[in-house]
């Protein structure tokens, strides 16, 4: 089995491979977490890659405990200038966050044309590439998470629970209860993000592109951008391309 690993700041997102397909996987929030739900697996690791946008030291303790508790060498993705057909498109490339790095590799893989890569987390981060594999570089904003926490922690009469929020969702009509006021605000603003985004790779990249939607609040815009590719491992893609494992 090969280990996958997604490790942003917050969360660790995790898969096992086997025979070239996932098998199972799932996210969790410490170190310690992802070493007891592996080892819960009862399964034998050959190797194991990742990607990781946390410090090098974190990075670095994270990789030890792996190699210490599986007898595993772990692999980690690293920047680069180009890779597999894809040129980075930042003045110094080093700085492109490696998730959205292999996520556009791993876009370009799939579609072989222009692409734009919208990716819906606690951060939401857009892409574009073009038709060449040229990354014409993106943007970055607050995803769901973080905007809502924002107007909790900043707005000391705006508290609802979680249920709250869910239900929110329900409708996009004006909120008549301060959780629909908020929750639904916050769609609206990822919603139309995401329409000028397209609007913009209509711009730079032409007629003939591809969008492709990762992370977990993808469900919340596809209907925004009809015939999108809804791809969730699509970093794991561009993982499997900048670490290679026979």
């Amino acid at each position: 089995m090969i280990l996958e690993l997604d490790c942003g700041n917050t969360f660790i997102k995790w898969r096992l491979l086997g025979g070239g397909k996932a098998t199972v996987g799932g996210v969790v929030d410490s170190d310690q977490a992802l070493i007891e739900v592996v080892r819960e697996q009862a399964v034998q690791l050959r190797a194991c890659r990742l990607v990781s946008v946390r410090s090098d030291e974190e990075t670095a303790q994270l990789i030890s405990l792996l190699e210490q508790a599986f007898a595993v060498e772990c692999r980690a993705a690293r920047s680069a200038v180009s890779l597999s057909g894809v040129r980075n498109g930042y003045e110094q490339y080093e700085r492109l966050g490696l998730d959205r790095w292999l996520a556009v590799v791993g876009a370009y893989q799939l579609s072989g044309k222009a692409a734009l890569v919208i990716d819906l987390g606690t951060a939401v981060t857009s892409d574009f590439v073009g038709a060449d594999g040229g990354h014409q570089g993106g943007f970055i904003c607050p995803g769901m998470p973080l905007m809502r926490t924002q107007l909790r922690t900043h707005t000391r009469r705006t508290r609802y629970d979680s249920d709250e929020a869910a239900k929110a969702l329900e409708g996009l009509v004006p909120g008549r209860a301060t959780a629909e006021a908020v929750e639904r605000g916050c769609l609206l603003m990822l919603r139309g993000f995401v329409s000028g985004q397209v609007a913009m790779a209509e711009e730079l990249l032409g007629s003939d592109f591809d969008v492709f939607l990762t992370g977990g609040d993808a469900p919340l815009v596809m209907d925004v951008i009809p015939g999108a590719r809804v791809v969730p491992d699509l970093v794991f893609i561009g993982l499997a391309i900048a670490c290679p494992i026979d």
